[in-house]
């Protein structure tokens, strides 16, 4: 937000930092002061790089393992050299799991899968690094952040949970997986202590556990609309059979409804069978006269150039019919695909993770996961509604206040319910890009 949303309070704090460094934070404080007045990942390990990398998909916590390898297709996970079994140490500053960042009055935990098996650990690292960039671009930060390690369970979320609420944790950030973030949630409810959580399940999602993660139902909703908005009228739905298919066919649904788009098919497939469902629709957005308009796809990189593959195979024309999809597309691998040129896809505006990525490599000389600006915008938040909010701080009508806040992925607001409202971009595939056709809001409309 521009430096004219700030009201007379919040100037003097804001001339005290200087330089893109306290960007971010200055955007909260913008919005919060603004609030007072009116009311898409991949878990990819990182790579020590001195170039920016492409920013990866959200994942869906629900699709992983909850103990083992990574997910199937994605990257394996990677072990620090001289790693001591049981324990995880910082990239950089090899510092053991459960240490404390900050010295701020306010104590808030942050608990990670810090030692849990595949990608997990890997997420677990830079979500960290992100929470101690955080704190160091904020000066006289009012936090002490206890970082915990949940192991990757339910019983280590517990356990993270009653450790840190025993030392005086006002907050919980974090976990990263449903069942922790439900186990941890369940603990902190107990003790009346609000937890902002990363899982993308909104089954876990309650009064008091907040999802500050990329849902997929919002990029459904954006993408739909903005399809809608473009003078589409009929859809194809080709849907993967996993939870995160299921999820995002459940929301194309009542989006579709809700936008008066006329839902002529719905084809599921089992991941490695696309070339039959596609030949199933065939008839419905190939030829010369398409039944539909629009072809709602809702997968990624693992599973989409099959589906690209077969549908240029039966002479799918994007031309023609129009493909859409969710932030899971936001990968080369997908950007490249000729069946999905002109394409258009829901996910958070890349220019803030992008500046956030050049800050974050800077002081540790490694990328970040797409998922550390979670981290990162959830200490942000809670460092300055610290500053701002004295003894109401973590409040429930604080922390869901219908204005919401601006982060490094744009501006959000968390419900009642515990899920989120997100701003999002919509973009369009072009020349195996990117380019951004609709901008996110500037603010979200009045909450329902």
């Amino acid at each position: 937000m521009k430096g004219s949303a700030f009201t007379s309070a919040a100037a003097p704090r804001a001339s005290r930092r200087s330089g893109p460094r306290a960007a971010a934070a200055l955007s909260l404080v913008a919005a919060m002061f603004l609030a007072g007045c009116v009311g898409s990942g991949s878990m990819a390990p990182p790579r020590r790089s001195a170039k920016a990398a492409p920013p990866s998909p959200p994942i869906f916590d629900a699709d992983l393992p909850a103990a083992g390898g990574p997910a199937s297709g994605a990257p394996p996970a990677v072990q620090e050299a001289g790693q001591i079994p049981g324990q995880t140490a910082s990239y950089m500053t090899g510092q053991p799991a459960g240490q404390v960042i900050g010295n701020g009055p306010v104590r808030v935990a942050l608990i990670l899968p810090l030692s849990g098996a595949g990608q997990g650990a890997v997420a677990a690292q830079s979500m960290r690094n992100a929470a101690e960039l955080a704190l160091s671009e904020m000066q006289g930060s009012p936090l002490t952040i206890l970082v915990k390690d949940d192991r990757g369970t339910p019983e280590g979320a517990r356990e993270a949970a009653n450790q840190a609420i025993a030392e005086g944790a006002e907050l919980i950030v974090g976990p990263l997986f449903a069942g922790s973030v439900q186990a941890a949630g369940q603990i902190a409810r107990q003790s009346g202590r609000p937890v902002i959580a990363f899982s993308t399940d909104t089954g876990v999602a309650t009064r008091g556990v907040y999802l500050l993660s990329f849902l997929v139902q919002e990029e459904v909703d954006r993408v739909i609309a903005y399809a809608a908005s473009q003078g589409r009228r009929s859809v194809v739905a080709l849907v993967p059979q996993t939870t995160y298919g299921s999820v995002a066919e459940a929301q194309f649904r009542e989006a579709a409804a809700r936008q008066g788009m006329r839902v002529v098919a719905v084809e599921r497939y089992v991941p490695g069978q696309q070339r039959t469902a596609v030949q199933r629709i065939a008839s419905l957005v190939a030829g010369p006269a398409p039944q539909a308009d629009t072809l709602f796809l809702p997968d990624g990189g693992d599973g989409l150039p099959a589906v690209a593959q077969a549908l240029q195979a039966v002479g799918f024309d994007p031309q023609r019919v129009k493909p859409i999809g969710t932030g899971l597309w936001n990968e080369p691998r997908v950007l490249a695909l000729p069946a999905l040129q002109g394409g258009w896809f829901a996910a958070p505006d890349g220019r803030g993770f992008e500046a956030f990525a050049a800050r974050y490599r800077a002081r540790f000389n490694t990328d970040p996961i797409r998922l550390a600006t979670l981290s990162y915008d959830a200490v942000t938040l809670a460092a300055t509604l610290a500053q701002v909010h004295g003894s109401q701080r973590f409040a429930e009508g604080v922390l869901t206040n219908s204005a919401g806040f601006a982060g490094a992925d744009g501006v959000f607001r968390f419900k009642a319910d515990g899920t989120n409202d997100r701003a999002l971009a919509v973009q369009e595939i072009r020349g195996g890009g990117a380019v951004m056709v609709s901008a996110p809001p500037r603010a979200l409309l009045a909450a329902h």
